[in-house]
């Protein structure tokens, strides 16, 4: 995983400091779908000009509106359903691999989505940002998730980048992957922030890979805020992307309202039924056809003999203090800490684990959960000796989950129980075959009590041609 500062060296990082996403289309295009289209999802049309490149007719208005989602969050069917009520449409971007995952949608809901002809876009495999990892790890993250969604039957041309990170390399990445554009966040002006900044991003953006968007829309947003944007986009003649996340009661800062969404929505239609402004998806805003996808490259297991983690003494440190490809992972009830002993087993630091107010679940160090930069490669039907010295005041055991072709990551299973010492013992323990469909592992030793549990020297290995203890 490359440092921040080499991200920065191989060209300027862009952030917001908030995430976004969501996207709409009106009676527009429903005209503009009757007169020339292009594919939203294979077998269906949408709305472009007579060349084919997604510019507004010139009967159409000018100023476009496009209402966007991010991260594929469940509560946005409710979104849907009030863009549907409306007649207007959205664009989706999606992380494929939280598809099913609790809080996020489902496949019947992604073609329920398309089938109401709203946009599905591509949002990276693991919601990852892109400019704080590998190029090849970028790669997989952008290009797989296009895959997965072309695979599923969409046809996807928009991406958004999370946490609205985007760098020179990430946009070449989104380039060669297929997509026709990539939008950021917070650069346009709004009534809570971005004084400086422009109005609406022009109608034929100067760079389709960093496309300007409004900052994330959240509970600190009114509707009269949302109407003030619209219109100054609207006088100025150009395209305002606005984005959300959850469309909910929850009042967390990155939630709307469902009665604000319908409020919104109600004043859009009959604002843009009228006006010189529509609403329409990115996809009708950009245009071109849908390439043909690109897969990311794939990560070969470890060769026999050798450790395949990364970073395994936790030496070299990573983003947040954690160690580089290593990150903390917890479920239940419980409060982790993790901080840095001096020394460690060997080499100059290892990882202590504190764990209190402890009432379920547990909570682990683990090789990160991503594509293949950090968490090993395994070959299915492949048995895998585990093994990482450790120090603790209380049980402890290996923790297993896996990653399957489409980037999700699943629980799998766990070692026997190791006793609690005062003093560094190695643990070690062979898993049982791989399960088919598996391509990845990720394992730690966790805590399941309060406690302490300190670890170093970690070590993976094939079963066949792995070293003796």
């Amino acid at each position: 995983m490359s440092s921040e500062g080499k991200d920065r060296a191989s060209g300027p990082v862009r952030t917001s400091r908030k995430r976004a996403g969501f996207w709409a289309v009106s009676w527009v295009a429903v005209l503009l779908l009757l007169t020339g289209t292009a594919p939203l999802i294979n077998g269906s049309r949408a709305p472009v000009d007579g060349a084919g490149n997604g510019s507004p007719t010139p009967s159409a208005p000018l100023s476009s509106v496009s209402l966007t989602f991010d991260a594929g969050r469940s509560s946005q069917m409710e979104a849907a359903r009030i863009l549907k009520d409306h007649g207007l449409r959205g664009t989706f971007f999606i992380d494929s691999g939280f598809v099913g995952a609790p809080g996020y949608m489902t496949m019947d809901n992604l073609h329920s989505l398309a089938a109401d002809q709203n946009e599905i876009g591509g949002h990276t495999v693991t919601l990852a940002d892109v400019t704080s990892v590998e190029p090849d790890e970028a790669s997989r993250q952008i290009c797989d998730d296009r895959v997965n969604l072309t695979d599923w039957g969409f046809k996807v041309t928009s991406f958004a980048y999370p946490f609205a990170a985007s760098s020179a390399p990430a946009e070449r990445i989104v380039a060669g992957c297929g997509y026709n554009s990539a939008r950021g966040l917070g650069e346009i002006h709004t009534p809570l922030d971005c004084a400086g900044c422009v109005a609406a991003e022009s109608v034929r953006p100067a760079d389709l890979f960093r496309t300007r968007a409004a900052s994330e829309v959240g509970s600190a947003w009114t509707l009269a805020n949302l109407e003030a944007t619209v219109e100054q986009a609207e006088k100025a003649g150009g395209w305002l992307q606005l984005a959300f996340y959850d469309i909910d009661d929850s009042g967390s800062p990155r939630s709307v309202s469902p009665a604000l969404f319908e409020q919104f929505a109600t004043w859009l239609a009959a604002t843009t039924g009228t006006g010189t402004m529509a609403v329409r998806t990115v996809h009708e805003v950009i245009g071109g056809v849908a390439q043909a996808v690109v897969n990311g490259p794939v990560p070969a297991p470890a060769a026999p003999g050798k450790n395949a983690i990364r970073n395994p003494g936790l030496e070299t440190i990573g983003k947040y203090g954690l160690p580089q490809c290593w990150q903390v992972s917890s479920y239940g009830k419980n409060a982790a800490v993790l901080s840095t002993l001096t020394p460690g087993h060997s080499g100059e630091v290892a990882r202590r684990l504190d764990v209190t107010e402890y009432a379920s679940g547990d909570a682990k160090l683990l090789p990160v959960l991503d594509l293949g930069a950090c968490a090993p490669s395994v070959s299915a039907g492949h048995s895998y000796s585990l093994r990482a010295w450790y120090q603790s005041t209380a049980k402890t055991q290996f923790e297993v989950y896996y990653r399957n072709k489409l980037g999700t990551w699943t629980y799998w299973t766990a070692s026997p129980w190791f006793a609690a010492n005062t003093s560094y013992e190695q643990a070690i323990w062979q898993t049982p075959p791989v399960p088919a469909g598996a391509e990845a592992i990720s394992f730690g030793l966790n805590l399941f009590s309060d406690g302490q549990l300190a670890t170093d020297d970690y070590e993976m290995y094939d079963t066949i041609g792995a070293p003796s203890p």
